[in-house]
């Protein structure tokens, strides 16, 4: 199994570290800064450093009008714009945990869109219970009736919409063949997303006059954008390289055992029953929804994957076409 190889353990270990740790400096930061300005500041400078990266290491890194731009305006506006205005807005209310553990549920409500809207999607019965347990266990990490969130119900609301809005850009970006790499498409994303953030923020009144900024705040800006933004999305791409996305998928059940931990030391949140069972019961349903992938993971057969090969040094991954970039 690839994913226990040397190499791939300890980028797997990194990025799941590097975005477990992201929720306690977006935690941290919304105490001085606005929470949809906050984002949009932060995918300005990741943007920023990886299309840097883009234009060094891409023989092409600048989309062409037709589906590279629909590609990269539908990527833009719900996996990163929406998505993210939605995911800090809700991290006001939540530990880093709970927020972690609601995104996590991304994948499984992905497969259910990708059966509503794609001609060529099915869905299981153990696919359908699966995505029915991931429900249920949003439901007991918010936990209506108990003190596990303090009256941040609404909190996590805004993260499910946001796990959505990720969920129908993946959805929909599967429906554009393009030539254009990686590495720049999602660079082009990331700036895009970025504009979306600062429109969201301006229609919602916020401004920088109410941010309030120290060392501290602009480290963990920094830490959000270049470290957990660019490398973290440097980190994944090199392991959905060499792993595909089945094995590189689990880094989402990672990250919040990292963000449970990083809150409890740093900034002193609790971890409650209700929490970790609800966790539990969303793990559950993405086993149930991905079993044929996991067995075949498991007993090392050939897996059925999203990611195959194209022809002429492509790459299929979600369904989307990529040319490799140069090395």
């Amino acid at each position: 199994m690839d994913i226990y190889k040397f190499r791939n353990v300890w980028t797997f270990v990194a990025l799941a570290v590097v975005w477990g740790s992201s929720f306690i400096a977006i935690k941290s930061g919304l105490a001085s800064l606005p929470p949809v300005l906050f984002a949009a500041l932060r995918y300005d400078i990741a943007a920023l450093v990886v299309l840097g990266y883009a234009a060094i290491r891409s023989e092409r890194w600048i989309p062409r009008a037709g589906p590279e731009l629909r590609l990269v305006a539908t990527g833009g506006t719900l996996m990163v714009g929406l998505h993210f205005a939605l995911l800090f807005s809700g991290q006001q209310y939540v530990s880093s945990a709970i927020g972690a553990i609601v995104l996590s549920l991304t994948p499984v409500v992905t497969p259910p869109i990708a059966f509503l809207l794609l001609d060529d999607e099915t869905l299981s019965r153990p696919g359908v219970a699966g995505v029915l347990l991931g429900l249920v266990g949003v439901a007991v990490v918010a936990n209506p009736t108990g003190s596990s969130l303090d009256g941040g119900i609404l909190g996590v609301g805004l993260l499910f919409l946001s796990a959505l809005s990720f969920a129908l850009g993946s959805v929909l970006t599967r429906r554009f063949r393009v030539g254009l790499g990686t590495v720049p498409t999602q660079a082009w994303m990331l700036a895009v997303g970025a504009l979306v953030l600062h429109a969201i923020s301006a229609a919602t009144g916020e401004s920088l006059a109410a941010a309030s900024w120290s060392p501290r705040v602009v480290a963990g800006l920094l830490y959000l954008a270049v470290v957990a933004g660019a490398g973290g999305f440097l980190l994944y791409f090199d392991l959905l390289e060499r792993t595909g996305p089945n094995e590189a998928s689990l880094v989402n059940y990672a990250t919040p055992a990292v963000a449970a931990v990083a809150g409890w030391a740093a900034l002193g949140e609790t971890i409650t029953a209700s929490t970790v069972a609800g966790f539990a019961v969303i793990v559950a349903g993405f086993a149930l929804l991905k079993w044929e992938s996991l067995s075949a993971l498991v007993s090392d057969s050939e897996p059925t994957s999203d990611r195959r090969p194209a022809g002429g040094g492509s790459v299929v991954v979600q369904g989307n076409v990529y040319l490799k970039d140069a090395e």
